[in-house]
């Protein structure tokens, strides 16, 4: 089945990258002369290139998986869960591979300053690149897992606001708040909104797994609160869709519902980390260790905050780091706890 698996992915890229080819040479043909990086060059066209491939490698990858072995489970989701699933494992899969072809295409114009491609090599390039991008992304999708959802979950978190920081218009956004970066209208306020809305909805669907992995354990006697099973991945449905509403309702927007929903998403992860001990009971010890770190952490942070040690904005990336830290630190020991 694995051959299988990679001999498609190795034909779409092959499929893929010819068309990718084909449409670097028309480029290179038709505008020649296009730079690296910047307005109008290569590596924007090659970004956009890549995205699309990316994104429907991944949508039909990932369809295509759910009759794979260890992913059956999937077949009995309602229809509206799995087309949840699969747009969102699509969206992350495409902005993902846009972002990195256009900062792959940045550095190589650091290195090669003032080149222009021609018609040859914006063929190579763009065939190469689209090609890479859906044997890669096709590779991904079929080996979905609870421990590489979360893993592209944070690659995702991580890399969008990384972005939408380096290129705000406002290089001192920073003093206001974290928030601040959905404000502005442009690119970067387009990606950090949009970051956040498709990272809410991964979590959605990380918790579908989640849920998956938490029955099986519950089945075989290693958790043993009949609560956890149902109330945990719900607190997770509800964390993804409170951080899709922080995305999708800017501060400008709406203050109040902008906060409401930054507080909701804290809330359930308060709950997740104090309810443990009776949600997640069975999980080792070592985990609650950690889980009351994490807890004593955040009650840290908000006694500095309050004092006035350091700002909202510094606040703000604490908080949203723990929350993604302790998602990955509880998802390897709930994998694990299945191994």
């Amino acid at each position: 089945m694995k051959a299988r698996v990679e001999s498609e992915a190795i034909y779409a890229a092959l499929f893929s990258g010819a068309l990718g080819g084909i449409a670097g040479l028309l480029l290179g043909l038709l505008g020649p002369g296009l730079p690296l990086a910047g307005e109008g060059s290569l590596g924007r066209i090659a970004g956009v290139a890549a995205g699309a491939a990316g994104l429907a490698a991944a949508g039909v990858g990932y369809w295509r998986a759910r009759r794979l072995p260890g992913q059956e489970w999937r077949l009995a989701l309602s229809s509206w869960r799995f087309t949840v699933n699969t747009v969102a494992v699509a969206l992350v899969h495409g902005i993902l591979a846009a972002v990195a072809t256009v900062a792959v295409f940045l550095v190589l114009s650091l290195g090669f300053v003032g080149l222009e491609v021609d018609a040859f090599w914006a063929m190579v390039l763009l065939g190469v690149t689209v090609g890479l991008t859906v044997y890669m992304v096709s590779l991904s999708v079929s080996r979905m897992s609870t421990q590489r959802m979360s893993s592209l979950l944070m690659s995702f978190v991580a890399i969008g606001t990384l972005t939408a920081m380096v290129t705000s218009p406002d290089p001192r956004w920073w003093e206001i708040h974290f928030s601040q970066l959905g404000t502005f209208g442009d690119f970067s306020s387009l990606l950090f909104n949009g970051t956040l809305i498709v990272g809410g909805l991964l979590v959605t669907s990380f918790a579908v797994y989640l849920a998956a992995d938490i029955r099986a354990l519950a089945q075989t006697g290693e958790l043993r609160s009949p609560r956890g099973e149902r109330l945990a991945p719900t607190f997770f449905v509800i964390m993804g869709l409170m951080l899709a509403g922080v995305g999708l309702v800017p501060v400008d927007v709406s203050l109040l519902i902008h906060n409401l929903c930054a507080s909701g998403m804290a809330v359930m992860f308060l709950a997740l980390l104090v309810g443990g001990p009776w949600l997640l009971r069975g999980m080792p010890r070592t985990y609650f260790v950690a889980a009351w770190t994490f807890l004593g952490a955040m009650v840290v942070s908000t006694v500095l905050f309050a004092v006035g040690f350091f700002g909202l904005t510094a606040f703000e990336i604490i908080v949203f780091a723990l929350i993604f830290g302790w998602i990955a630190v509880f998802i390897r020991f709930l994998v694990s706890a299945r191994s």
